[in-house]
């Protein structure tokens, strides 16, 4: 007789697996009664950057960005193609330091000088044909004081010519979404058809950022090399005298004027200012400090905690599983007008039903991030792995399990 209650009552759990959880009453987990955002018709995130033309730079294209985002805060003519001269040098670094971190060589590894190499020209460290340096020293002299011929040398280091290395340059542009940027050679020396733009500058300044490592270039400003015979200062002098600054390039030639991409990070706000086509070199340091003062001075970066209400999981119908954990794709923090971050709220929208199967990553609801009553962004809720729908073989495999149990 008890082995017949034990046989019904797994009969009875198989059944009911294969059941709605609304029947069932299933407890745990809940929804809110938002219909599920459409991709298509989500919205982006809304603009807060500052009037074209509002800010006393004295530069033909300028922008400033937030680093992590990538969120233009003022912006000037920032599509025009111009000549970068060496701000170039940032697509060089941020090409060595991915070919790093991907294990390829290392910063002890010894670069042998060629004579292309050494026959750049212009700011240089005068590197002699078949002279060796480290990966780590070329680099200082790259980030410090733009030397062309050490970028020229880790520009063959890593793509084994010349030529193979300028494609690499051009291909990783592509990729980054960089639309106005051709580039003809690794240092920024004057070339027909060698352009870019502020905002192509600016997108690779920031994926160069990625790397924390560039920082122990961009931020010193003095250095030397060969045991103290050649010295090295930093081009950019934001470095040594703008709270916060965290590199990154100067450019001077006389096709391109006076250029600079300028990062810093202050209070938890990371930026980057690019101005280009400056007539001297004071102009670009006070153009990019305005812009960076500007940028601090009228943005903060948000904690955006998740709200308490937020539900930890999503009922699932017919599936192996009764319910589905859910990830919050937030990054935590979120960019705003200074003073402001306190006003902000996060409205959870989800599925009001889930049906098997459900892969792992499929995008269940979102989350907008309402700023006194309008949209200024907001993110995905995934799922947290994968429920397959429940079918026979599992359902009997499940009775067979609970059987054992209660034996």
């Amino acid at each position: 007789m008890r082995r017949m209650c034990a046989a019904a009552m797994a009969l009875l759990l198989f059944c009911s697996l294969l059941l709605p959880l609304s029947v069932l009453g299933y407890e745990g987990v809940t929804t809110t009664d938002f219909p599920l955002l459409d991709e298509e018709t989500a919205q982006p995130t809304a603009g807060i950057a500052a009037p074209e033309g509002d800010l006393a730079v004295a530069a033909k294209s300028a922008i400033l960005l937030e680093q992590s985002t990538g969120t233009v805060l003022y912006e000037m003519d920032a599509d025009v193609q111009m000549p970068p001269a060496s701000i170039t040098k940032v697509m060089t670094l941020l090409l060595v330091m991915e070919a790093i971190d991907a294990g390829k060589f290392g910063y002890d590894d010894q670069v042998s000088a060629s004579e292309y190499a050494c026959a750049m020209g212009g700011s240089q460290i005068w590197l002699e044909p078949g002279e060796t340096m480290t990966v780590d020293e070329l680099l200082k002299a790259t980030a410090i004081s733009s030397a062309n011929d050490a970028a020229a040398a880790l520009g063959e280091y890593v793509a084994g010519s010349p030529d193979a290395f300028i494609n690499m340059m051009n291909e990783r542009a592509a990729q980054l979404g960089m639309k106005n940027t051709h580039f003809v050679n690794p240092n920024g020396l004057d070339a027909e058809g060698h352009v870019s733009s502020a905002r192509d500058i600016a997108i690779m300044s920031c994926e160069l950022l990625k790397h924390p490592d560039i920082t122990k270039y961009s931020t010193v400003w003095m250095d030397s090399l060969r045991g103290g015979a050649t010295q090295l200062v930093n081009t950019n002098k934001l470095v040594r005298f703008y709270e916060g600054a965290t590199g990154l390039k100067t450019g001077t030639t006389d096709g391109a004027g006076s250029c600079l991409s300028a990062s810093a990070t202050r209070g938890g706000l990371s930026l980057v200012a690019v101005v280009m086509g400056c007539e001297t070199s004071n102009d670009r340091f006070a153009s990019a400090r305005t812009l960076l003062d500007y940028g601090f001075a009228n943005y903060e970066m948000a904690e955006l905690k998740l709200p308490e209400t937020a539900p930890a999981a999503l009922k699932v119908k017919n599936g192996t599983e009764q319910a589905v954990q859910l990830v919050y794709q937030s990054s935590g923090k979120f960019l705003v007008k200074k003073g402001s971050a306190d006003k902000i709220t996060q409205e959870i929208k989800l599925a009001e039903t889930l049906t098997a199967p459900v892969e792992k990553g499929q995008k269940l609801g979102s989350c907008d991030i309402v700023l006194e009553g309008q949209r200024i962004g907001g993110y995905d809720i995934v799922a947290k792995k994968a429920v397959p729908k429940m079918d026979f073989l599992t359902g009997f495999s499940n009775l067979s399990k609970q059987l054992f149990i209660m034996k």
